[in-house]
């Protein structure tokens, strides 16, 4: 049931008390920000999501509680499709394929707040760096390789050739798939291939409580990508960024969508040899208009590790450990599925269970086979929730055959 006014009221007052003992309690922090999102007061929801990302721009809670916050509806699928599936518990709607967002001139500007403090310096905001991972330093992969290679690779290499069949150079990559699988270490790769610089951004980096301020940020970023072209600028969880206008009501996300996509046109500036990568989990979440021509035009899948990969992130995470005769063959074969992520933790809990047993013997002693048979009957594929979710894309959003790949390997796989 619901809480009336009155009630969400006396929890932010209760919370805002606590706040007042201990400032960086995130845990209450976060629990006043749902509150005032459910009690429709975004704009201090926002602030306090912005002071957290500020001190930890890993933080799931508070990056979940902004696509609440930015997405506050769900978009629903396309009409067209005669079957419709209600999305399991927790998983994302379906893509939407409705008419295109409104153009980035017809978005109603929200202000946030007063004005930003001024020596403000949004330039100062990311780093840059060389990047010296390659393709081949990626384990396994290799359809994911050769995919990234024919899509995106081949033509920047070689551009004479490309311009002669009239291919076209503008337009980025949007690398999708579940969590953990190492979109951010691919796109560390391709700037190691291209031989350009790295350029890594995400929400914490864009997004400020002041009113234009996340939208300058925005353009501060493209303008240093473009100071240092050439660069690959990588938007991690771009459906953070860059989510569906349609969805976001009087949100002051709107317009940072709409910055995003105006620094991507580059009318007013030259986005030679800066190329855009970006990463999402939720691929069906993005603005249209992101996927158009010259923006983010070609997706790549980046599927779980294949045999080969998770072979190497098992002997990696063994390097330097006590190993006995450890049966590679069959953990390979057992974690079908696994992201990368969730074979570091299997790793990491066979090691602690041979440590625990260890310290009670008081005698080192190898880490077994039997160390991960014991650790798999609680470390399970993290993976399996998101095909759930991307099946129901895959089954009746996939009007512009975007998500083909992912179809392809869900038969192979035989989800669908």
């Amino acid at each position: 049931m619901n809480d009336s006014a009155a009630q969400r009221q006396a929890k932010i007052d209760a919370l805002k008390a606590v706040l007042g003992v201990d400032s960086h309690d995130d845990d209450a922090r976060l629990q006043l920000i749902e509150v005032l999102i459910d009690d429709g007061r975004t704009e201090e929801a926002m602030r306090g999501l912005v002071e957290i990302l500020a001190r930890d721009p890993s933080s799931a809670a508070a990056t979940d509680l902004m696509r609440r916050l930015v997405s506050p509806t769900p978009a629903a699928p396309e009409p067209t499709a005669s079957t419709q599936v209600p999305p399991a518990s927790g998983a994302a709607p379906p893509l939407s394929t409705e008419a295109a967002s409104p153009g980035p001139g017809d978005v109603e500007r929200v202000p946030v707040t007063a004005a930003p403090p001024d020596g403000t310096d949004a330039e100062t905001l990311v780093d840059v760096r060389s990047e010296a991972v390659r393709l081949a330093d990626v384990a396994g992969m290799e359809s994911v390789k050769e995919r990234l290679e024919a899509a995106f690779l081949a033509p920047m290499r070689n551009l004479e050739v490309a311009r002669a069949y009239g291919h076209s150079l503008r337009g980025g990559l949007l690398l999708y798939g579940p969590p953990g699988c190492g979109k951010t270490f691919i796109a560390r790769a391709v700037a190691g291939e291209l031989g350009a610089k790295f350029l890594s951004v995400s929400l914490a980096d864009a997004l400020d409580m002041w009113m234009g301020a996340s939208e300058k940020n925005v353009r501060a970023i493209f303008n240093t990508a473009r100071a240092s072209a050439p660069c690959v600028l990588f938007i991690d969880e771009i459906d953070a960024i860059g989510g569906k206008r349609a969805a976001m009501a009087h949100s002051p996300m709107k317009n940072v969508v709409s910055q995003l996509l105006t620094e991507m046109d580059s009318v007013d500036s030259d986005n030679k040899g800066v190329f855009v990568l970006g990463a999402t989990n939720h691929p069906w979440d993005i603005d249209s208009a992101l996927r158009r021509p010259g923006r983010l035009d070609r997706m790549l899948f980046v599927t779980p590790p294949d045999e080969s990969a998770r072979l190497a992130i098992i002997r990696l995470n063994m390097r330097g450990r006590p190993v006995g005769s450890l049966d590679y063959a069959s953990l390979v074969h057992r974690t079908e599925d696994f992201s990368g992520a969730d074979l570091t933790y299997l790793c990491q809990a066979a090691a602690e269970r041979a440590m625990l047993d260890s310290i009670r013997t008081n005698r080192i002693r190898d880490i077994e086979t039997s160390d991960f048979t014991t650790a798999l009957k609680d470390v399970k594929p993290s993976t399996k929730s998101w095909f759930h979710a991307a099946r129901q894309v895959a089954q009746f959003a996939n009007h512009d055959n975007s998500y083909d790949e992912l179809i392809s390997y869900l038969r192979r796989r035989r989800v669908v």
